[in-house]
């Protein structure tokens, strides 16, 4: 299940002003973007994590931010997201996986989305984030040497990590030791941020509506 960011943060935002957490979020002294701060606090203290694991997914920085249940982070990593920008994925996108995604289609969609451990058809292990559009966190793979995925996941340009189908690709070592312990053992919940000013707009607007009707 996937709801939008925006209609979240509205959610968190007047629950976090209500009452503020006895159990404050532990980023464990790691470096964090304000974005991905915000919405990680939010989430934690709204409860709207549910007891889950759950990850934080910064599209404009290109890095993902991964949490236990009890809201200590336990890691960040540079991703691999999209080639083409946009918060929403294209209708029936996942079905033309084996087909070949038109290159305006391979969209990270954002919002919140009820993640589930499973399997690709190859059988690799793999977070789904929202099935029906065939968005999963998995490992870096081998690819063409001119997607040169390796030097872009690398690179602290956040513009080199667009490249993928829309699916959020980690490095390697970084999903089989805070990937797999985590979301890819239970349902958990990911946090994917928008990066256009439409998206952003409407988290804004719905902010709006919340805190007038406190």
């Amino acid at each position: 299940m996937k709801y939008w960011v925006g209609a979240f943060l509205a959610l968190a935002t007047s629950v976090a002003m209500a009452a503020t957490s006895s159990h404050p979020i532990d980023f464990s002294g790691q470096p964090v973007t304000p974005d991905a701060r915000r919405m990680a606090e939010q989430a934690f203290a709204s409860g709207d994590t549910a007891g889950k694991p759950f990850a934080v997914v910064d599209k404009k920085q290109a890095r993902i931010y991964v949490f236990e249940a009890d809201g200590r982070m336990v890691g960040s990593a540079s991703s691999l997201l999209g080639l083409a920008r946009g918060d929403a994925s294209a209708p029936g996108v996942g079905t033309k996986v084996s087909t070949g995604i038109p290159l305006a289609e391979r969209t990270t969609p954002a919002g919140r989305f009820d993640s589930e451990p499973g399997h690709n058809i190859k059988g690799e292990a793999i977070v789904w984030v929202d099935y029906g559009a065939a968005v999963a966190i998995h490992r870096l793979r081998p690819a063409p040497a001119e997607q040169r995925r390796p030097e872009r996941l690398a690179s602290a340009n956040p513009d080199d990590k667009r490249i993928s189908l829309g699916c959020i690709v980690v490095a390697p070592a970084f999903y089989d030791g805070v990937i797999a312990p985590t979301l890819g053992r239970q349902r958990g919940v990911v946090y994917v941020l928008p990066e256009t000013e439409a998206g952003m707009a409407g988290a804004g607007r719905n902010q709006t509506v919340a805190a007038q009707s406190l």
